[in-house]
């Protein structure tokens, strides 16, 4: 039986023009958006009968397989009589540099045309390369005419020169699917609250829909979400996954739980994305696209790198990829990127699916149809939402750019339309600051439309001269780098503005900081996930459940899931000091705190204790007070910006019975406090103080108003529930497994109260009150 390969025009032509089959040309080199504007400007001029965004579909056999080769070309037009397809391309660069056209851009716009010859039995077509200036409009076409022999001959040639990579993946699917079949769940028996997740994520993909999985710390989440997502992979219920986290720490337990399945026999292509600047080789080679040499050359070696790595390799975590990296001298991070468009599974941060400026774009809609989301931790994806869909930017950057460009004068040909650009966005921003009385906030429901329309052309003349070269002078270039992704971010987010948005102005002295806030992430959290297979939300605290359904996004069909805890009540001993730490009392509170310290060290010798505090200063008083009489224990704080190899010493430290009990002061929703797994004697107990609110603030009040404006309770939303979660995870770092047992002491008033005793998982309402301690 003959397999069948379904793949689009796009991809088929760029993999085979980036292995150096079809060489690089003139590249575009505009945004998505300006994209978009000249292909609608060039389609208005087509007349009633041209056809545009036309859907194409052809097959092709080579060696064993059936190529079914799909795309939609811009135009289907008659020029002087003549059937021709129009390829339209949107560029900065200058328009004689293009030679007859580039080659990659040539094959796209004939095999959509022997896609048409085929369907539509045409003798012959031509094809034309229609090429507009970003900045100027400028048009330049090239035309070509083509027999149905030469187009036949030219796809032949391009499925030929991607039958290779083909070939290779579908022996591979084979032995995947038949590890998957074969594959045991990887412990020796499910943990209670286990099995029913793992089925209702099973049962949920199978559906097509979503889910929404509060599921207790300890229970194995990770890998209840995981082994259901390969089996269903695996029975062709969808054909990869993205497991999305906020932490490093939570992207480690990912790839844990995939060596564990790869060790039961589990054959799958799994890849883990890395940070650009952590992975980039910039100790070893500039990074620069001009000086890097693992970027010359790169379409020329990288089909090589993801083939190699993908026949030899399975769990792609970032060993691996920078081993492959420097053995075929490619960038690791576009390596990576490229490899993950290969693989099953692809672990990554929550940006590169819903931030805009981020995401992998080149993901079509057929794969997207295919695809799950696994997003992990899901409470955090309210707030990375709101940031991800807000923009902002300052005065500051512009002003500098002014200035670079003005000392530039005629020795660089865009030099005075930058200048004249960014004079013309400080000069608004002076005025607003003005009308703002000085110091202090602006605030207003609409989109700053002056500002977005000075933007604009600052855009187009800025990516021009990076285009063409730049100033000159690398530190020059890097200022204009900066102001143009600001503003193209600024320019991408007001697009997205509506009543779920704020602007407001922040001016303090001669600075001017403007931001477009977005209130409310879920509809945009919606309609980025919308495409997907299923997303399935899990945590250990989505508490309120309705309320991460409505800040998530959640479709009103979706599933919910509360799992209970598995643990006994006798794991845990929870204890309540019902102090107020508010900030008007956090002087009178330090000495208290600090005697019930004393008293747990005491009670816990030769243990790890792990403190949890709301703020740093607070964190740094209560340490000062402690270490007046700081006793047996040894004492370490956790230090602000600490680095990746700092954080891992910090967490590494945990060792069972250690000679002294280790009191470890740190911050309540900072690194320390979620995602992070300390099993065992590692950690006998827990002190989490406050009720984790945020500060009070601009921000925080506008969404407080915005969610009172629109029917819910504000003070909720914006400052209880937020404030909540954190105490949450701080606390649910203490049991992990069923063996643990240890003390979880909760420091504040407001705990007896409601609605914050009831936002208190069952097992630790039943809490035992101690008594302050004043005594110095």
């Amino acid at each position: 039986m003959t397999t069948a390969i379904r793949i689009s025009v796009r991809p088929l032509v760029e993999y085979v023009y980036r292995s150096g089959s079809i060489r690089p040309g003139f590249r575009t080199n505009a945004s998505m958006q300006e994209g978009t504007r000249i292909h609608q400007r060039v389609q208005k001029d087509y007349t009633e009968e041209d056809l545009k965004e036309v859907v194409l579909e052809v097959e092709l056999q080579h060696g064993d397989l059936t190529y079914v080769v799909e795309g939609r070309c811009d135009g289907l037009i008659r020029l002087e009589g003549q059937l021709t397809v129009d390829e339209i391309k949107s560029t900065a660069g200058n328009l004689d540099d293009l030679g007859a056209g580039a080659p990659v851009h040539w094959a796209q716009a004939m095999m959509y045309a022997y896609m048409y010859a085929v369907q539509y039995d045409e003798p012959r077509m031509q094809v034309q390369l229609t090429y507009v200036h970003t900045v100027s409009n400028e048009e330049r076409r090239f035309r070509r005419m083509l027999e149905r022999q030469e187009l036949e001959q030219f796809a032949a040639e391009l499925v030929a020169g991607y039958a290779p990579y083909a070939e290779m993946i579908v022996a591979y699917e084979e032995k995947r699917d038949i590890s998957v079949r074969e594959l045991p769940f990887p412990f020796r028996k499910y943990r209670e609250g286990q099995r029913k997740l793992a089925g209702a994520v099973y049962k949920t993909i199978r559906e097509g829909q979503g889910l929404m999985a509060k599921a207790p710390t300890g229970i194995g989440k990770t890998m209840s979400v995981l082994f259901p997502t390969v089996k269903a992979i695996g029975e062709g219920e969808a054909k990869r996954l993205f497991y999305l986290t906020a932490r490093t720490t939570t992207r480690v337990a990912a790839e844990e739980a995939f060596a564990r399945m790869q060790a039961e026999g589990l054959k799958m292509h799994v890849i883990s994305l890395t940070a650009k600047d952590k992975i980039c080789f910039k100790e070893e080679e500039a990074c620069d696209t001009g000086q890097c040499g693992m970027c010359e050359g790169y379409y020329d070696r990288i089909n090589g790198a993801v083939l190699d790595m993908l026949e030899h390799e399975t769990l792609m975590t970032r060993p691996v990829i920078e081993q492959y990296a420097r053995k075929h001298r490619v960038c690791p991070f576009e390596f990576s990127l490229d490899a993950a468009y290969a693989a099953d599974a692809v672990i990554c941060d929550y940006n590169y699916i819903f931030d805009p400026r981020i995401s992998l774009k080149r993901m079509l809609e057929e794969q997207k149809r295919k695809t799950v989301l696994l997003v992990d931790e899901a409470h955090n994806l309210v707030d990375r939402g709101r940031m991800m869909f807000s923009a902002e930017l300052e005065k500051a950057v512009f002003l500098d750019v002014k200035r670079e460009f003005q000392a530039l004068g005629s020795s660089v040909t865009a030099a005075k339309a930058i200048a004249d650009r960014t004079g013309a966005i400080d000069k608004y921003l002076i005025t607003l600051r003005k009308n703002g009385g000085g110091e202090g906030k602006l605030l207003q429901q609409e989109a700053p439309e002056e500002l977005i329309e000075l933007l604009e052309p600052f855009v187009m003349v800025a990516e021009q001269c990076l285009v063409e070269g730049g100033s000159g002078n690398a530190e020059t270039d890097e200022l204009l780098l900066e102001a143009y992704f600001t503003a193209q971010n600024f320019l991408r987010i007001a697009k997205l503005y509506d009543e779920r948005f704020i602007t407001y102005a922040e001016c303090v002295r001669s600075e001017v900081r403007v931001k477009l806030f977005c209130l409310d992430p879920s509809v945009l959290l919606r309609q980025t996930a919308k495409g997907f297979r299923s997303t399935i939300h899990f945590s250990a605290t989505l508490s309120p459940l309705g309320y991460y359904r409505d800040m998530l996004g959640a479709e009103e069909e979706d599933y919910t899931l509360r799992i209970p805890s598995p643990f006994q009540r006798e794991q845990l001993d929870v204890r309540l000091l019902p102090l107020s730490i508010r900030y008007r009392d956090r002087e009178r509170s330090r000495q208290p705190i600090a005697n019930m310290l004393r008293q747990l060290v005491a009670e816990w010798p030769h243990s790890n204790l792990l403190v949890f505090f709301p703020s740093y200063p607070y964190m740094r008083e209560v340490h000062g007070t402690y270490m007046e009489q700081p006793g047996e224990a040894e004492v370490v704080m956790q230090e602000q910006g600490m680095s990746e190899e700092e954080r891992e010493a910090f967490l590494n430290a945990f060792q069972p019975h250690p000679e002294r009990t280790r009191l470890v002061f740190a911050v309540m929703g900072g690194v320390f406090s979620e995602g992070v797994d300390l099993p065992g004697d590692r950690l006998n107990g827990v002190v989490v103080v406050g009720a984790g609110l945020p500060q009070i603030g601009l921000e925080n009040n506008v969404l407080r108003d915005y969610y009172s404006r629109t029917g819910r309770n504000g003070f909720n939303y914006a400052y209880i529930f937020p404030g909540m979660n954190k105490v949450l995870q701080a606390g649910g770092r203490l049991i992990r497994t069923e063996e643990d047992k240890g003390v979880l002491v909760l420091v504040d008033d407001r705990f007896t109260e409601e609605p914050y005793r009831s936002l208190l998982p069952e097992e630790w309402q039943d809490y035992k009150r101690i008594l302050p301690n004043n005594d110095k």
